[in-house]
């Protein structure tokens, strides 16, 4: 599961135990070595998908991580690229792999910017969010782009009932909530609470108009469902 270069299992319960921002911090030096980073199937899935949609000017990678989004920005912004992440050890690797980019601290759910950007996207970053706080993180991307910008992101379909995928889910999903109830301070990170049905709601209360654009490239489930979609939420353009 990880290469040689990655965490121990010993660092990894570490890093359980810790805070989402403290765990990241830890784990910052050698997340690129796990199965967490955004795979390169799912980056260049998603910048096919934007080729033909831009040109966009600025662009900003909410909770860049260590920076893998900023192989999308980076050939679709003409301008600048930032990445905005609250984890300072993740930003220090994020600053050390793209100097060039621009680095903000923040949370996410707070988001220090006022249209500012042409593109928005995330990657993997929903799950780090309860329910009840993605509307802050929407309503935070939709102020931060200009009109006319795009806020884009994949998110994965749900497996069958009966595939291992589901049942790998959910018991890492229990798995977290029986350890957040007896642990502080939480770890949030679960991969069943951003159905594609409540982000498309969420989204649209922020004021996005949104579709969704099936990865085909990224397979198929046996039913042939899309394994995963691309969300694309448009803020309306001014007169709009």
């Amino acid at each position: 599961m990880f290469s040689p270069q990655g965490p121990s299992l010993g660092e990894l319960c570490v890093q359980a135990l810790s805070s989402v921002e403290r765990g990241y911090d830890l784990l910052a030096p050698k997340f690129d070595h796990t199965p967490f980073r955004t795979p390169q199937s799912v980056l260049g899935a998603t910048a096919d998908a934007l080729s033909g949609l831009g040109p966009f000017s600025h662009g900003l990678d909410v909770c860049c991580g260590t920076g893998a989004g900023m192989q999308i920005l980076g050939p679709l912004c003409q301008e600048r690229i930032t990445g905005v992440d609250f984890s300072a050890g993740m930003l220090a690797q994020a600053r050390s792999a793209h100097p060039d980019a621009t680095w903000v601290r923040a949370d996410a759910r707070a988001l220090p910017f006022a249209e500012d950007f042409d593109l928005a996207v995330t990657f993997g970053a929903l799950g780090h969010f309860l329910p009840a706080e993605r509307p802050a993180l929407f309503e935070g991307v939709y102020r931060a782009l200009r009109p006319g910008g795009l806020f884009t992101f994949p998110i994965g379909s749900p497996p069958p009932l009966a595939s291992v995928s589901h049942w790998a889910t959910l018991g890492f999903d229990v798995a977290m909530r029986v350890r957040n109830a007896v642990w502080r301070p939480p770890f949030v990170m679960y991969y069943r609470t951003s159905p594609l049905s409540a982000v498309r709601d969420d989204l649209s209360a922020a004021g996005f108009t949104t579709t969704a654009v099936a990865l085909t490239v990224l397979g198929r489930h046996r039913d042939g469902s899309p394994r995963c979609r691309l969300i694309l939420a448009r803020k309306p353009a001014e007169g709009h």
